[in-house]
């Protein structure tokens, strides 16, 4: 979902196509699942949680005919067979129904007695159900003349808007988004309404003044994801877009409302093969068999939802950007659900992040930072306190307004994606991106935070648990109050010594790679990657020539910071620096042997280290104890690649108070 994009558009006339339907009769065997459906046996992800039975498959029924005439009642009548699995012992299943919205007539098949109050369904079963035996609960009931929130209707229109527990509302289901099911639907309509769902138009017939629409999912659907848009006299246009990772023919529908912008409809539909382009190059094949949008009324309280394979949007919202956050969720929330609403960040800030990364693509990496930016403006200017994992949510599910805050769960995010991008480096980063949204053991099913940072540590092979601890687990951000000063050694030598100081009292100190750009007084520059571990760690840059500024993050890639960085002539650490020094590797640039040399006034823990241009430590030369005197290290480098790299020394006295950090740049030309 996404904030609302005032907009104003108008739109060309289209005309659906009607072809043969065959009706489901009643005595007709009762399929666990599609044809065709991708699923594995097991909906879950690796660490998400799981309940005493699954739902495998819902088989909805609505005669809705109603619903599109004057008055325009709220009232039908439907029934659902539910196909589910024991994954315990189980004689009794536990659904959601509302009790305002719904009535229950009857429940039949494997069935002897039920009871429906406060919003829950309990079935009694025929017997005990053994772990993977499967049993088929048929429930009838009516949809009572109430407004609740998920199930619309006026002057002619009907839609659905579920997320993220308003399914129950419409019709009888387990109501989590953990347990994901295939669906299909079969409505009931009068002949001038057209009616989109989830998944392909397995068939329609038109009798007289009614269409029976059959709608089929062959994929898994969470409930929130399952949807019902329809209207008196729709438009609609259909599209054949060609994915190039498979080369699978994706139907991509639009619908809309006569009055809307039919220039900013057919930009979007002109667009839609490149953006599809664009996403399954980056996270692996369109995951689905349709495509589809659809602009609903004033009702509609948001600007879209990502419904599965046909996306809700606000009137007239054929919007770039809007596109962009709700197509990317067919990958993240769609294709890959958050197990429990502790995990919604997942879905969120992932579309939020693509919203950018589109405009990385179709504009410029300027215009995608101008969106970080604005992303961290928007946490910053309505930051709740809380993180973006929320343990408490995984049972008790908040207000839409808490569990949808835009600061938090949008735009810390997205700045956060955009952090992690900065610390792997492009070229990890997006394929730890691709790789996650391709993992088999997470299409199709669920996934909670452990899995995904489980997942990223394992496809980068880094450990990054320091990150997502302090971004993902812990609220607020850093605030620095860094100094720093230029110290002269000789006349051709200087010092930069810099000291990287957090001073927030609502969060935890960050972890970081800190770039810090030194312009020296002949006009030249160089940027400078270093990692700070421990606050208040200062770090002793040298160089050949004169140091005449310093910029902190003169990219602002820690777009989630405060504070400031100032020059203090007083500062210059001197109780630390004295005597420690870390000189120039010679020769340089090399190939592929080069010599470190430094010097400790006194015994000391030493760590000599290499990293990479991300500041990355890929190899620890030295990690022990020496006594005070001179040292040289002789660094082959026949194993790695020619490109700039970094080696730092870092000391550490016995009293542990003496800390001496200092790196420099050396080349390796093969």
């Amino acid at each position: 979902m996404k904030k609302i994009y005032p907009l104003l558009f108008l739109l060309a006339l289209a005309q659906i196509k009607l072809v043969a339907f065959n009706t489901l009769s009643e005595g007709q065997p009762f399929p666990s699942l599609r044809s065709g459906s991708n699923f594995s046996g097991n909906y879950n992800g690796n660490n998400s949680p799981t309940h005493s039975f699954d739902v495998l498959d819902y088989q909805l029924e609505l005669d809705i005919y109603n619903c599109f005439i004057s008055p325009y009642p709220r009232s039908y009548s439907g029934n659902v067979l539910i196909t589910l699995r024991a994954d315990s012992l189980i004689s009794t299943i536990i659904l959601n129904a509302g009790s305002n919205s719904l009535s229950i007539d009857s429940v039949k098949m494997n069935t002897t007695s039920f009871i429906h109050q406060n919003n829950i369904l309990q079935i009694q079963l025929d017997k005990t159900y053994q772990p993977a035996e499967t049993a088929y609960v048929k429930i009838y009931f009516n949809h009572l003349n109430v407004s609740d929130n998920s199930f619309f209707v006026s002057n002619g229109m009907v839609f659905t808007n579920t997320a993220p527990e308003g399914a129950r509302n419409w019709f009888p289901c387990y109501d989590r988004p953990m347990d994901k099911a295939t669906f299909s639907l079969k409505a009931k309509t009068p002949a001038n309404v057209k009616l989109g769902s989830n998944g392909r138009l397995a068939d329609s017939v038109m009798i007289g003044d009614t269409i029976w629409y059959n709608w089929i999912s062959r994929d898994p659907v969470a409930t929130y994801l399952i949807v019902i848009s329809a209207k008196v006299n729709f438009q609609l246009n259909i599209d054949n877009l060609v994915d190039p990772v498979s080369g699978d023919t994706i139907p991509s529908r639009y619908y809309w409302n006569i009055g809307e912008s039919s220039s900013n409809l057919n930009h979007i539909r002109n667009i839609m093969p490149e953006m599809l382009a664009q996403f399954s190059n980056l996270f692996g094949k369109y995951p689905f068999e349709k495509n589809g949008f659809a602009t609903l009324n004033s009702q509609f309280i948001f600007a879209g939802m990502e419904n599965q394979t046909l996306i809700s949007l606000c009137p007239d919202c054929w919007d770039e950007d809007l596109i962009a956050h709700e197509f990317s969720h067919m990958w993240f929330g769609d294709l890959i659900t958050c197990g429990t609403w502790a995990d919604v960040w997942l879905n969120e800030s992932f579309a939020t992040y693509c919203d950018a990364l589109w405009s990385e693509h179709s504009v410029s990496y300027t215009r995608y930072k101008q969106k970080i930016n604005q992303n961290a403006s928007s946490y910053f200017q309505g930051n709740p306190g809380f993180p973006l994992y929320n343990p408490s949510w995984i049972n008790n599910t908040p207000p839409i307004g808490t569990l949808y805050n835009y600061a938090i769960i949008y735009a810390k995010g997205s700045a956060v994606l955009h952090m992690l991008r900065y610390v792997l480096g492009d070229t990890v980063f997006f394929s730890a991106l691709k790789s996650y949204a391709a993992d088999e053991s997470f299409k199709y099913k669920n996934i909670v935070t452990s899995d995904f940072i489980n997942k990223i540590n394992s496809s980068t092979g880094t450990d990054l648990n320091w990150f997502f601890n302090q971004w993902v687990y812990n609220p607020n951000h850093p605030v620095y109050a860094n100094v720093y000063n230029f110290q002269q050694i000789s006349s051709a030598e200087w010092n930069v010594i810099f000291k990287a100081k957090q001073i927030q009292t609502n969060a935890p100190f960050f972890q970081m790679p800190l770039e810090l750009k030194i312009v020296f007084s002949d006009g030249s520059d160089t940027l400078i990657k270093v990692f700070n571990e421990v606050n208040e760690q200062t770090f002793i840059l040298s160089f050949n020539k004169q140091p005449a500024s310093l910029q902190f993050d003169p990219n602002n890639n820690i777009v989630l910071k405060k504070g400031n960085t100032i020059l203090d002539v007083e500062f210059d650490n001197g109780n630390i620096i004295k005597g420690y020094r870390l000189n120039q590797n010679y020769p340089n640039p090399f190939n592929p042997f080069t010599r470190i040399s430094f010097v400790i006034p006194e015994e000391c823990k030493v760590t000599l280290s290499l990293a990479d241009p991300a500041g990355q430590i890929i190899s620890t030369l030295i990690n022990e104890t020496k006594a005070a005197g001179s040292y040289e290290y002789f660094l082959n480098a026949r194993e790695l690649s020619s490109g700039v790299y970094f080696f730092n020394l870092r000391t550490e006295s016995s009293n542990g108070k003496n800390e001496f950090y200092s790196t420099k740049k050396m080349i390796l030309l093969k």
